[in-house]
């Protein structure tokens, strides 16, 4: 049996961003916007910065920790092989090979910010960090190392620590997505797996998932973009062409140098895709 994992890639909201509790920091955004444009040599120097002048925060090396991975996820085309595939299933048992000197780096990252995040466990910045790493790690395992029973593990702490987190402060929108992508993705699977995976402790509520991905869409930060794009995907495995076709059309102009998303517009209304070239 296969799960699906919760995919926790960082971006930035194409809007006017909410802000966290934790305040602005600019080159977070900088170095999220870089990762998220393909721009990862760049993003990683970002990130390294915000490190060198913040070394007791959890989010650099967290941050950093994302592009290792989404770098990865762009290289291996996981997310052309995995989300739009169009088929019944997101997640494939298709055989990759992972970058070993990257792996080694992107753990060196998740260990410094679950380290430091240890240091002050109260702090909303460290359990969002926490929250952060556990969703990058179950990602890798799930759909890099095709790991599934140690990445459902490692994705049920994660969702456990955002839990937490919104019960303290529900307006951390970010946080919600843990929630929105578990409950949403692992609804599309079968009446009899669906059952199984309750019985694990996960979540299958459609709507509720699809509430919950509009919420971070909406108001959050970080992640916004990668909840639009679930959006996206979710309207097309509905046949709602107009808005999978508004919602690619905005990232595609947001982040011009990703062509994933003029990849899957000109697959869904090549006439729109053109337009965007003129």
């Amino acid at each position: 049996m296969r799960y699906l994992l919760v995919l926790l890639i960082a971006g930035l909201c194409a809007a006017e961003p909410v802000i966290h509790p934790g305040g602005a920091q600019p080159l977070l955004d900088q170095g999220y916007r870089q990762m998220y444009d393909l721009q990862f040599a760049d993003a990683h120097n970002t990130f390294h910065q915000f490190e060198r002048e913040h070394p007791a925060d959890p989010m650099g090396p967290a941050s950093d920790a994302a592009a290792y991975l989404f770098s990865e996820f762009d290289r291996l085309h996981i997310l052309q092989s995995e989300f739009f595939t169009h088929d019944q299933h997101f997640i494939t048992d298709h055989k990759l090979t992972p970058d070993p000197a990257l792996k080694q780096q992107f753990d060196a990252a998740l260990d410094r910010a679950q380290a430091l995040a240890a240091k002050s466990p109260e702090d909303k910045n460290s359990q969002f960090a926490s929250i952060l790493a556990n969703g990058l790690r179950s990602n890798y395992m799930a759909l890099i190392e095709k790991r599934y029973a140690a990445a459902l593990s490692e994705m049920k702490s994660g969702r456990a620590a955002a839990e937490k987190l919104l019960a303290a402060d529900p307006t951390f929108y970010d946080a919600w997505l843990a929630v929105g992508v578990e409950n949403y993705m692992l609804s599309i699977k079968s009446a009899p797996v669906r059952f199984f995976l309750r019985l694990s402790g996960a979540e299958t509520n459609r709507e509720t998932g699809i509430a919950k991905l509009k919420l971070t869409a909406e108001k959050g930060h970080y992640l916004a973009p990668f909840a639009k794009l679930l959006l996206g995907v979710a309207a097309m495995r509905d046949h709602d062409t107009r808005t999978a076709g508004n919602i690619l059309t905005e990232l595609a102009r947001t982040y011009p140098n990703n062509p994933l998303y003029r990849q899957e517009l000109a697959r869904l209304d090549p006439m729109a895709s053109r337009s965007m070239d003129n």
